[in-house]
Protein backbone atom coordinates (compact mmCIF):
# COMPACT_ATOMS: atom_id res chain seq x y z
CA UNK A 1 0.00 0.00 0.00
CA UNK A 2 2.84 2.37 0.86
CA UNK A 3 4.52 1.73 -2.48
CA UNK A 4 1.21 2.35 -4.27
CA UNK A 5 0.75 5.67 -2.47
CA UNK A 6 4.33 6.64 -3.36
CA UNK A 7 3.78 6.08 -7.10
CA UNK A 8 0.49 7.92 -7.09
CA UNK A 9 1.78 10.99 -5.32
CA UNK A 10 4.57 11.29 -7.84
CA UNK A 11 1.81 11.76 -10.42
CA UNK A 12 -0.48 13.78 -8.24
CA UNK A 13 2.06 16.40 -7.26
CA UNK A 14 3.83 16.38 -10.63
CA UNK A 15 7.24 15.88 -8.99
CA UNK A 16 9.12 14.24 -11.82
CA UNK A 17 11.90 12.49 -9.93
CA UNK A 18 13.25 8.98 -10.21
CA UNK A 19 13.74 8.37 -6.49
CA UNK A 20 10.36 8.72 -4.82
CA UNK A 21 9.79 9.36 -1.14
CA UNK A 22 8.61 6.59 1.17
CA UNK A 23 5.39 8.26 2.21
CA UNK A 24 2.78 10.66 0.88
CA UNK A 25 4.02 14.24 0.51
CA UNK A 26 2.30 16.66 2.85
CA UNK A 27 0.04 19.27 1.27
CA UNK A 28 0.70 22.82 2.42
CA UNK A 29 -2.55 24.33 3.60
CA UNK A 30 -1.76 27.81 4.90
CA UNK A 31 -4.68 29.41 6.70
CA UNK A 32 -7.20 26.84 5.47
CA UNK A 33 -9.00 24.66 7.98
CA UNK A 34 -8.87 20.91 7.95
CA UNK A 35 -7.36 20.30 4.53
CA UNK A 36 -5.09 17.49 5.69
CA UNK A 37 -6.20 14.21 4.14
CA UNK A 38 -5.07 10.70 5.16
CA UNK A 39 -1.44 9.85 4.40
CA UNK A 40 -2.25 6.40 3.03
CA UNK A 41 -4.83 5.12 0.61
CA UNK A 42 -5.49 3.92 -2.90
CA UNK A 43 -4.88 5.84 -6.08
CA UNK A 44 -8.63 6.39 -6.39
CA UNK A 45 -8.84 7.77 -2.85
CA UNK A 46 -5.95 10.17 -3.36
CA UNK A 47 -7.60 11.53 -6.52
CA UNK A 48 -10.90 12.01 -4.71
CA UNK A 49 -9.03 13.85 -1.95
CA UNK A 50 -7.19 16.06 -4.41
CA UNK A 51 -10.27 17.15 -6.36
CA UNK A 52 -11.81 18.40 -3.13
CA UNK A 53 -8.61 19.97 -1.78
CA UNK A 54 -8.00 21.93 -4.97
CA UNK A 55 -11.63 23.08 -5.03
CA UNK A 56 -11.30 24.19 -1.40
CA UNK A 57 -8.68 26.71 -2.46
CA UNK A 58 -9.18 27.66 -6.12
CA UNK A 59 -12.91 27.17 -6.82
CA UNK A 60 -14.66 30.50 -7.45
CA UNK A 61 -17.29 29.70 -4.80
CA UNK A 62 -14.99 27.97 -2.32
CA UNK A 63 -16.62 29.87 0.54
CA UNK A 64 -19.46 27.32 0.69
CA UNK A 65 -17.31 24.18 0.72
CA UNK A 66 -17.29 22.32 4.05
CA UNK A 67 -14.21 20.96 5.79
CA UNK A 68 -12.55 17.88 4.32
CA UNK A 69 -13.71 15.74 7.25
CA UNK A 70 -17.31 16.82 6.67
CA UNK A 71 -17.30 16.25 2.92
CA UNK A 72 -15.38 12.99 3.36
CA UNK A 73 -14.86 12.15 -0.34
CA UNK A 74 -13.39 8.70 0.27
CA UNK A 75 -16.50 7.47 2.02
CA UNK A 76 -18.94 9.48 -0.09
CA UNK A 77 -17.87 7.88 -3.39
CA UNK A 78 -16.65 4.51 -2.17
CA UNK A 79 -19.46 2.57 -3.84
CA UNK A 80 -18.82 3.82 -7.39
CA UNK A 81 -16.97 1.18 -9.41
CA UNK A 82 -15.72 3.41 -12.25
CA UNK A 83 -12.99 5.84 -11.21
CA UNK A 84 -13.82 8.58 -13.67
CA UNK A 85 -17.53 8.31 -12.85
CA UNK A 86 -16.69 8.82 -9.17
CA UNK A 87 -14.46 11.80 -9.95
CA UNK A 88 -17.08 13.45 -12.15
CA UNK A 89 -19.77 12.85 -9.54
CA UNK A 90 -17.61 14.50 -6.90
CA UNK A 91 -17.00 17.51 -9.14
CA UNK A 92 -20.74 17.75 -9.82
CA UNK A 93 -21.58 17.63 -6.10
CA UNK A 94 -19.04 20.37 -5.37
CA UNK A 95 -20.46 22.52 -8.16
CA UNK A 96 -24.02 22.39 -6.81
CA UNK A 97 -23.31 23.90 -3.39
CA UNK A 98 -23.33 27.61 -4.26
CA UNK A 99 -26.86 28.91 -4.81
CA UNK A 100 -27.69 31.87 -7.05
CA UNK A 101 -30.11 33.99 -5.00
CA UNK A 102 -31.75 35.28 -8.18
CA UNK A 103 -32.82 31.85 -9.40
CA UNK A 104 -32.77 29.82 -6.19
CA UNK A 105 -30.72 27.20 -8.05
CA UNK A 106 -27.02 26.42 -8.12
CA UNK A 107 -24.87 28.71 -10.24
CA UNK A 108 -23.69 25.53 -11.97
CA UNK A 109 -27.09 23.87 -12.20
CA UNK A 110 -26.84 21.35 -15.06
CA UNK A 111 -28.04 22.21 -18.53
CA UNK A 112 -27.76 18.62 -19.70
CA UNK A 113 -27.99 15.59 -17.39
CA UNK A 114 -25.66 15.70 -14.37
CA UNK A 115 -22.90 17.85 -15.82
CA UNK A 116 -21.97 21.12 -14.09
CA UNK A 117 -22.84 24.11 -16.24
CA UNK A 118 -19.22 25.28 -16.25
CA UNK A 119 -16.69 23.08 -14.44
CA UNK A 120 -15.59 19.79 -15.96
CA UNK A 121 -13.11 16.93 -15.72
CA UNK A 122 -11.59 14.92 -18.54
CA UNK A 123 -8.98 12.23 -19.10
CA UNK A 124 -5.58 13.49 -20.19
CA UNK A 125 -3.23 16.13 -18.85
CA UNK A 126 -3.04 19.81 -19.82
CA UNK A 127 -0.34 22.48 -19.66
CA UNK A 128 -0.68 24.57 -16.46
CA UNK A 129 -0.35 28.32 -16.88
CA UNK A 130 -1.70 28.45 -20.40
CA UNK A 131 -4.96 27.94 -22.22
CA UNK A 132 -6.31 24.52 -23.11
CA UNK A 133 -7.37 23.41 -26.55
CA UNK A 134 -10.65 24.73 -27.89
CA UNK A 135 -12.88 21.99 -29.19
CA UNK A 136 -14.02 23.73 -32.39
CA UNK A 137 -11.18 26.01 -33.51
CA UNK A 138 -11.74 25.97 -37.26
CA UNK A 139 -14.29 28.73 -37.83
CA UNK A 140 -13.66 32.38 -37.07
CA UNK A 141 -15.12 34.59 -39.82
CA UNK A 142 -18.20 33.04 -41.43
CA UNK A 143 -19.44 36.03 -43.45
CA UNK A 144 -19.01 39.79 -43.88
CA UNK A 145 -21.31 42.22 -45.64
CA UNK A 146 -21.84 45.93 -46.18
CA UNK A 147 -25.55 46.63 -46.47
CA UNK A 148 -26.74 49.89 -48.06
CA UNK A 149 -29.27 51.70 -45.87
CA UNK A 150 -30.27 55.07 -47.24
CA UNK A 151 -27.17 57.22 -47.49
CA UNK A 152 -25.22 55.03 -45.05
CA UNK A 153 -23.91 51.50 -44.79
CA UNK A 154 -24.59 48.90 -42.13
CA UNK A 155 -21.71 46.57 -41.37
CA UNK A 156 -22.36 42.86 -40.78
CA UNK A 157 -19.97 40.14 -39.64
CA UNK A 158 -20.71 36.58 -38.53
CA UNK A 159 -18.15 35.00 -36.19
CA UNK A 160 -18.33 31.24 -35.71
CA UNK A 161 -15.82 30.86 -32.86
CA UNK A 162 -12.74 32.38 -31.27
CA UNK A 163 -9.86 30.00 -32.05
CA UNK A 164 -6.24 30.76 -31.17
CA UNK A 165 -5.46 34.22 -32.48
CA UNK A 166 -2.46 33.01 -34.46
CA UNK A 167 -4.77 30.85 -36.57
CA UNK A 168 -7.34 33.52 -37.44
CA UNK A 169 -5.72 36.97 -37.09
CA UNK A 170 -5.21 37.38 -40.84
CA UNK A 171 -8.83 36.55 -41.67
CA UNK A 172 -10.12 38.86 -38.92
CA UNK A 173 -7.93 41.73 -40.12
CA UNK A 174 -9.09 41.23 -43.70
CA UNK A 175 -12.77 41.06 -42.77
CA UNK A 176 -12.71 44.23 -40.66
CA UNK A 177 -10.68 46.06 -43.29
CA UNK A 178 -13.48 45.31 -45.78
CA UNK A 179 -16.06 46.65 -43.34
CA UNK A 180 -13.98 49.80 -42.79
CA UNK A 181 -14.27 50.73 -46.50
CA UNK A 182 -17.98 51.45 -45.94
CA UNK A 183 -17.38 53.63 -42.85
CA UNK A 184 -20.44 52.24 -41.02
CA UNK A 185 -21.75 53.73 -37.78
CA UNK A 186 -23.85 50.66 -37.11
CA UNK A 187 -22.34 47.18 -36.88
CA UNK A 188 -24.24 43.88 -36.64
CA UNK A 189 -22.16 41.08 -35.10
CA UNK A 190 -23.70 37.64 -35.57
CA UNK A 191 -22.73 35.35 -32.68
CA UNK A 192 -25.67 32.97 -32.80
CA UNK A 193 -23.45 29.90 -33.36
CA UNK A 194 -20.40 31.12 -31.44
CA UNK A 195 -19.78 29.02 -28.31
CA UNK A 196 -16.66 30.96 -27.32
CA UNK A 197 -12.99 30.04 -27.31
CA UNK A 198 -9.90 32.05 -26.52
CA UNK A 199 -10.43 35.27 -24.61
CA UNK A 200 -7.36 36.74 -26.31
CA UNK A 201 -9.07 36.35 -29.69
CA UNK A 202 -12.34 37.80 -28.46
CA UNK A 203 -10.41 40.74 -26.99
CA UNK A 204 -8.66 41.27 -30.33
CA UNK A 205 -12.04 41.41 -32.07
CA UNK A 206 -13.19 43.95 -29.48
CA UNK A 207 -10.19 46.13 -30.30
CA UNK A 208 -10.97 45.85 -34.03
CA UNK A 209 -14.53 47.06 -33.38
CA UNK A 210 -13.76 49.77 -30.82
CA UNK A 211 -13.45 53.41 -31.87
CA UNK A 212 -10.26 55.25 -30.95
CA UNK A 213 -12.07 56.90 -28.04
CA UNK A 214 -12.00 53.57 -26.16
CA UNK A 215 -8.26 53.07 -26.53
CA UNK A 216 -6.73 52.38 -23.11
CA UNK A 217 -10.07 52.05 -21.33
CA UNK A 218 -10.97 48.91 -19.38
CA UNK A 219 -12.34 46.13 -21.54
CA UNK A 220 -12.83 43.48 -18.84
CA UNK A 221 -11.26 42.01 -15.72
CA UNK A 222 -11.00 38.55 -14.19
CA UNK A 223 -11.83 38.26 -10.49
CA UNK A 224 -10.59 35.18 -8.63
CA UNK A 225 -11.70 34.25 -5.12
CA UNK A 226 -10.20 36.12 -2.15
CA UNK A 227 -7.85 33.27 -1.25
CA UNK A 228 -6.38 33.27 -4.75
CA UNK A 229 -6.05 37.07 -4.85
CA UNK A 230 -4.26 37.04 -1.49
CA UNK A 231 -1.74 34.38 -2.57
CA UNK A 232 -3.15 31.84 -0.11
CA UNK A 233 -3.87 29.06 -2.59
CA UNK A 234 -0.77 27.20 -1.48
CA UNK A 235 -1.87 23.90 -3.00
CA UNK A 236 -0.95 25.37 -6.39
CA UNK A 237 2.72 24.91 -5.46
CA UNK A 238 2.24 21.36 -6.67
CA UNK A 239 1.28 22.51 -10.19
CA UNK A 240 4.27 23.60 -12.29
CA UNK A 241 3.94 26.79 -14.30
CA UNK A 242 4.94 25.99 -17.88
CA UNK A 243 5.14 28.12 -20.98
CA UNK A 244 2.86 27.63 -23.99
CA UNK A 245 5.25 25.02 -25.35
CA UNK A 246 5.09 23.03 -22.11
CA UNK A 247 8.59 24.06 -20.99
CA UNK A 248 9.69 24.95 -17.46
CA UNK A 249 9.83 28.67 -16.65
CA UNK A 250 12.57 29.90 -14.31
CA UNK A 251 11.29 32.31 -11.66
CA UNK A 252 13.51 33.81 -8.97
CA UNK A 253 16.14 31.17 -9.59
CA UNK A 254 13.84 28.13 -9.48
CA UNK A 255 11.18 26.42 -11.53
CA UNK A 256 7.96 28.44 -11.41
CA UNK A 257 4.77 26.92 -10.10
CA UNK A 258 1.16 28.03 -10.26
CA UNK A 259 1.31 29.57 -6.77
CA UNK A 260 3.69 32.14 -8.31
CA UNK A 261 0.93 33.50 -10.55
CA UNK A 262 -0.47 36.95 -9.80
CA UNK A 263 -4.20 36.36 -9.34
CA UNK A 264 -5.04 39.92 -8.25
CA UNK A 265 -7.72 41.77 -10.17
CA UNK A 266 -5.27 44.53 -11.09
CA UNK A 267 -2.98 42.01 -12.79
CA UNK A 268 -5.91 40.48 -14.65
CA UNK A 269 -7.50 43.62 -16.05
CA UNK A 270 -7.40 44.07 -19.81
CA UNK A 271 -7.82 47.27 -21.81
CA UNK A 272 -8.82 48.22 -25.32
CA UNK A 273 -5.87 48.50 -27.69
CA UNK A 274 -7.30 49.81 -30.96
CA UNK A 275 -6.55 47.67 -33.99
CA UNK A 276 -7.36 48.06 -37.67
CA UNK A 277 -8.95 50.87 -39.66
CA UNK A 278 -12.62 50.52 -38.71
CA UNK A 279 -13.61 53.80 -37.02
CA UNK A 280 -16.78 55.51 -35.93
CA UNK A 281 -18.87 52.56 -34.68
CA UNK A 282 -21.55 54.06 -32.45
CA UNK A 283 -24.16 51.31 -32.27
CA UNK A 284 -23.66 47.57 -31.91
CA UNK A 285 -26.32 44.96 -32.66
CA UNK A 286 -25.54 41.39 -31.63
CA UNK A 287 -27.48 38.44 -33.04
CA UNK A 288 -27.49 35.77 -30.34
CA UNK A 289 -28.95 32.41 -29.34
CA UNK A 290 -28.64 29.76 -26.63
CA UNK A 291 -25.38 28.76 -28.33
CA UNK A 292 -23.81 32.18 -27.72
CA UNK A 293 -21.55 31.64 -24.74
CA UNK A 294 -18.43 32.47 -22.83
CA UNK A 295 -15.94 34.60 -24.79
CA UNK A 296 -18.80 35.63 -27.10
CA UNK A 297 -20.72 36.97 -24.13
CA UNK A 298 -17.58 38.80 -22.98
CA UNK A 299 -17.47 40.56 -26.36
CA UNK A 300 -21.02 41.79 -25.78
CA UNK A 301 -20.51 42.72 -22.14
CA UNK A 302 -17.32 44.73 -22.65
CA UNK A 303 -19.09 47.27 -24.89
CA UNK A 304 -22.13 47.82 -22.69
CA UNK A 305 -20.53 50.60 -20.58
CA UNK A 306 -19.46 52.54 -23.67
CA UNK A 307 -21.67 52.08 -26.75
CA UNK A 308 -25.34 51.62 -27.61
CA UNK A 309 -25.65 47.82 -27.51
CA UNK A 310 -28.73 45.85 -28.53
CA UNK A 311 -29.30 42.07 -28.67
CA UNK A 312 -31.51 40.30 -31.19
CA UNK A 313 -32.52 36.64 -31.17
CA UNK A 314 -32.72 34.23 -28.23
CA UNK A 315 -31.31 34.38 -24.71
CA UNK A 316 -27.61 33.52 -24.51
CA UNK A 317 -26.13 30.57 -22.63
CA UNK A 318 -24.87 32.53 -19.62
CA UNK A 319 -21.19 31.87 -18.82
CA UNK A 320 -19.40 34.76 -17.11
CA UNK A 321 -16.77 32.46 -15.60
CA UNK A 322 -13.50 30.92 -16.69
CA UNK A 323 -10.79 28.55 -15.49
CA UNK A 324 -7.36 27.06 -15.98
CA UNK A 325 -6.29 23.43 -15.99
CA UNK A 326 -5.25 21.56 -12.86
CA UNK A 327 -3.62 18.17 -13.41
CA UNK A 328 -4.56 15.47 -10.94
CA UNK A 329 -3.03 12.11 -11.78
CA UNK A 330 -3.93 11.53 -15.44
CA UNK A 331 -6.91 13.89 -15.46
CA UNK A 332 -7.39 17.56 -16.26
CA UNK A 333 -9.76 19.33 -13.89
CA UNK A 334 -11.30 22.67 -14.83
CA UNK A 335 -12.85 24.25 -11.75
CA UNK A 336 -14.67 27.55 -12.33
CA UNK A 337 -12.02 29.89 -10.99
CA UNK A 338 -12.84 33.47 -11.93
CA UNK A 339 -15.76 35.68 -12.82
CA UNK A 340 -15.42 38.09 -15.72
CA UNK A 341 -16.57 41.68 -15.24
CA UNK A 342 -16.87 44.63 -17.59
CA UNK A 343 -15.73 48.19 -16.84
CA UNK A 344 -18.94 48.85 -14.89
CA UNK A 345 -18.33 45.78 -12.71
CA UNK A 346 -21.19 43.84 -14.33
CA UNK A 347 -20.98 40.05 -14.52
CA UNK A 348 -24.48 38.92 -13.58
CA UNK A 349 -25.51 37.01 -16.67
CA UNK A 350 -25.29 33.53 -15.20
CA UNK A 351 -28.80 32.95 -16.51
CA UNK A 352 -27.98 34.35 -19.93
CA UNK A 353 -28.40 37.75 -21.59
CA UNK A 354 -31.96 38.51 -22.59
CA UNK A 355 -32.38 40.00 -26.09
CA UNK A 356 -33.89 43.43 -26.64
CA UNK A 357 -35.74 41.92 -29.60
CA UNK A 358 -36.69 38.29 -29.03
CA UNK A 359 -36.81 36.22 -32.21
CA UNK A 360 -36.20 32.65 -33.24
CA UNK A 361 -33.83 32.80 -36.17
CA UNK A 362 -34.01 30.78 -39.36
CA UNK A 363 -33.13 27.09 -38.98
CA UNK A 364 -30.47 27.45 -41.67
CA UNK A 365 -29.78 31.20 -41.84
CA UNK A 366 -28.44 32.74 -45.03
CA UNK A 367 -25.72 34.73 -43.28
CA UNK A 368 -25.42 38.30 -44.52
CA UNK A 369 -28.73 38.24 -46.43
CA UNK A 370 -30.74 41.35 -45.41
CA UNK A 371 -33.92 39.27 -45.70
CA UNK A 372 -32.77 36.74 -43.07
CA UNK A 373 -35.03 36.98 -40.02
CA UNK A 374 -32.59 38.22 -37.37
CA UNK A 375 -30.51 40.43 -39.63
CA UNK A 376 -33.68 41.94 -41.05
CA UNK A 377 -34.84 42.72 -37.50
CA UNK A 378 -31.51 44.46 -36.83
CA UNK A 379 -31.86 46.56 -39.99
CA UNK A 380 -35.40 47.53 -39.01
CA UNK A 381 -34.20 48.49 -35.54
CA UNK A 382 -31.41 50.62 -36.99
CA UNK A 383 -33.83 52.34 -39.37
CA UNK A 384 -36.39 52.97 -36.63
CA UNK A 385 -39.00 50.67 -38.13
CA UNK A 386 -39.09 48.23 -35.22
CA UNK A 387 -39.75 48.71 -31.51
CA UNK A 388 -37.81 46.98 -28.80
CA UNK A 389 -39.52 43.94 -27.31
CA UNK A 390 -40.26 43.90 -23.60
CA UNK A 391 -39.70 40.34 -22.40
CA UNK A 392 -39.21 38.64 -19.06
CA UNK A 393 -36.02 36.68 -18.43
CA UNK A 394 -37.01 33.03 -18.48
CA UNK A 395 -35.29 30.10 -16.83
CA UNK A 396 -32.14 28.78 -18.42
CA UNK A 397 -32.82 26.47 -21.33
CA UNK A 398 -30.59 23.95 -23.04
CA UNK A 399 -28.51 25.09 -26.02
CA UNK A 400 -29.93 24.57 -29.46
CA UNK A 401 -28.87 21.04 -30.31
CA UNK A 402 -30.89 21.09 -33.52
CA UNK A 403 -28.41 23.59 -34.90
CA UNK A 404 -25.63 21.05 -34.57
CA UNK A 405 -24.34 22.17 -31.20
CA UNK A 406 -22.81 19.33 -29.22
CA UNK A 407 -22.21 21.34 -26.07
CA UNK A 408 -24.61 19.22 -24.09
CA UNK A 409 -22.28 16.23 -24.37
CA UNK A 410 -19.03 18.20 -24.68
CA UNK A 411 -19.10 21.23 -22.36
CA UNK A 412 -15.67 22.35 -23.59
CA UNK A 413 -17.40 23.95 -26.57
CA UNK A 414 -18.68 26.55 -24.14
CA UNK A 415 -15.20 27.50 -23.05
CA UNK A 416 -13.88 30.77 -21.72
CA UNK A 417 -10.12 30.37 -21.77
CA UNK A 418 -7.96 32.50 -19.53
CA UNK A 419 -5.40 34.79 -21.11
CA UNK A 420 -1.79 33.83 -20.51
CA UNK A 421 -1.48 33.83 -16.71
CA UNK A 422 1.14 36.27 -15.43
CA UNK A 423 3.74 35.57 -12.76
CA UNK A 424 4.07 37.94 -9.82
CA UNK A 425 6.68 40.71 -10.16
Amino acid sequence: MQHQAKVYITLLLLILIEAAACKKAAVSVDEVEELVSPATGTRNQFTLDSIFLYAKQIYLWNDVLPAYSTFNPRQKYAGIASDITAFKQELFDISQLKINPVTGKAYEAPVYFENPKYSYLQSGRSTPGTTAAVANPTTAVLATQLIASGSENIGYIALGSFPALSSCKASLDEAFARLATGNPKNLVVDLRSNGGGYLATSAYVASLIAPNTLNGKIMYSEQFNAQMQNSKASILKHQPYLDAAGKTVIYKGRAANMADVDFTEAANTYRFDKKGTLQGIQNLYFIVSGNTASASEMLISCFKPYLNVKLIGERTYGKPVGFFAVNIDQYSVYLSSFVIKNAAGWSDYFNGMQPDVTLKGDAQPDLGNPAETCLNAAIQLINGNRKLAVTKLAATSAPNQAAGNTAATAPILFDMQVQRLKLKP
